[in-house]
């Protein structure tokens, strides 16, 4: 135990944490009295021998929980809230798992080993395999850190798309023995919840690791600013100070956007009206005519995807639409993985954050499928086209991954054919475009605008393009 201390002495030290060796020898002796059985006098001996500045009490806290306690405890929270989402008690909980296993043992074979442990809540393998991919990341992730993110790069190290067809074959099992009667709803929930649980965990651990390797976001001289922090690798007190950002971007957009209104009120110099008028001058510009147009607010439509790989451009995005709704005639807002749904109502009937955490769990559309954009943009065509006119503006936000599907860009033209403009905002750096399953390659031609949008600071330079 006195090697963990000390690694964890290492860590804090690293996070900016001051500890001596002589605090290392306290340590040691206090928990040599008070022993390792009891995780909260483990963690007060520790506190108290190892911290002396109030400022240092959070990333000690931060820091406890993943060095000691790591996925484990994160899955024991997950089993919490599913157990109230499905309102079991503990014992059904546990017969449910059982029920889960049964499932399990039939597909003997069929199932990689991360699909079992995380089917089956088996907290010691499921950190296994997933710190040996983070070992791995480490080690190779660097050299790929300018073509992917590192979300991307553990997803394909753990192989999450397998894993996912997985689960849809389990998945499809149980549908078949729900025909016959059976009653396996809340297996099929507990299923998906466990997907999620996988992906959250998956974030979790890439910001522990870069804070273990001292990438603390609090850190101003060892992180950039949230402007130019990719959407990639927000943590949860970047996502908390996204609402100030979005008031900011927003404030900025409203007044670039004033600023074309009274431009257009006040009309462009017209020739003909102006020396027709002044004939009597002798031509000279006397009185000068503009052209004055009516004035409108733009309509727009919004199609934004909403799949794990892009969740939290996909969040900051939602709410800068929301926050800028009213600017506009008419706003329709679309979220889709593979299949799209409509938003619009969830944005005008319940506030923010509410709305949005609607969008991104699976309110409107299952966020759990494969990404699609050909589909979900032939959806779109089929069952809301003619929402589009003239005056609309299309913005499309979405990292182009395809997953080798039919990408159906012939949607694209028709929508740049008959709106004002289309713009595509991708999350991805530009160099990726076009890179395994991407179909930039194929979008672009029929985009107006389509730039590289990874964090604030790009979104702020790009809003005179995006103002109509």
């Amino acid at each position: 135990m006195q090697d963990r201390i000390i690694e964890f002495a290492n860590v804090l030290r690293r996070n900016g944490v001051r500890v001596s060796l002589s605090e290392n020898v306290d340590a040691f002796r206090a928990v040599d009295l008070l022993g390792i059985e009891n995780p909260s006098l483990f963690r007060a001996a520790l506190r108290s021998t190892l911290v002396k500045r109030t400022v240092d009490l959070r990333p000690f806290e931060e820091l406890f929980d993943f060095f000691f306690f790591g996925m484990g405890q994160s899955l024991n929270q997950a089993d919490q809230q599913l157990m109230e989402q499905l309102g079991l008690t503990p014992q059904e909980f546990q017969k449910l798992l059982e029920q889960v296993e049964t499932f399990l043992k039939q597909m003997e074979g069929e199932l990689s080993d991360l699909t079992r442990a995380l089917l089956r809540g088996d907290k010691g393998e499921l950190e296994r395999l997933l710190r040996q991919a983070a070992a791995v990341e480490a080690q190779e992730g660097t050299a790929e850190s300018f073509r992917f993110t590192p979300f991307t790069r553990m997803a394909s190290r753990l192989e999450l798309d397998k894993l996912q067809d997985e689960i849809e074959r389990l998945k499809g099992r149980l549908q078949m023995l729900a025909e016959s009667g059976e009653n396996l709803e809340s297996v099929v929930r507990y299923l998906d919840q466990r997907l999620k649980d996988l992906y959250r965990m998956l974030r979790e651990l890439i910001q522990q690791e870069q804070r273990k390797r001292g990438m603390d976001p609090s850190d101003r001289n060892r992180l950039v600013s949230l402007a130019e922090k990719s959407f990639s690798f927000y943590s949860e007190e970047d996502i908390q100070r996204m609402n100030e950002a979005v008031v900011r971007l927003a404030q900025r957009f409203k007044n670039r956007l004033s600023v074309r209104r009274k431009n257009a009120a006040r009309g462009r110099f017209d020739v003909k009206k102006t020396l027709r008028k002044n004939l009597q001058f002798g031509g000279v510009p006397f009185n000068i005519q503009l052209n004055r147009r009516k004035k409108t607010k733009p309509e727009v439509v919004i199609l934004c995807d909403i799949s794990d790989s892009v969740l939290n451009a996909s969040r900051f995005m939602l709410q800068f639409v929301y926050s800028v709704q009213d600017l506009y005639t008419k706003v329709r807002s679309f979220v889709f993985v593979s299949d799209i749904g409509e938003v619009t109502e969830l944005f005008e009937e319940h506030d923010i954050h509410k709305a949005i955490e609607m969008a991104l769990t699976g309110s409107v559309i299952d966020v759990y499928s494969h990404s699609n954009f050909g589909r979900a943009f032939e959806l779109f065509y089929k069952e809301y086209f003619s929402v589009i006119t003239t005056k609309t503006t299309v913005l499309v936000i979405g990292d182009g991954r395809n997953n080798y599907n039919r990408p159906n860009e012939w949607v694209l033209r028709e929508i740049q054919q008959k709106a004002k403009q289309l713009i595509w905002l991708n999350p991805e750096n530009r160099m990726t475009w076009g890179v395994g399953d991407s179909e930039m390659p194929r979008y672009t031609p029929y985009c107006d605008v389509a730039e590289e949008c990874r964090n604030i600071g790009q979104l702020y330079n790009l809003i005179e393009t995006i103002v109509p």
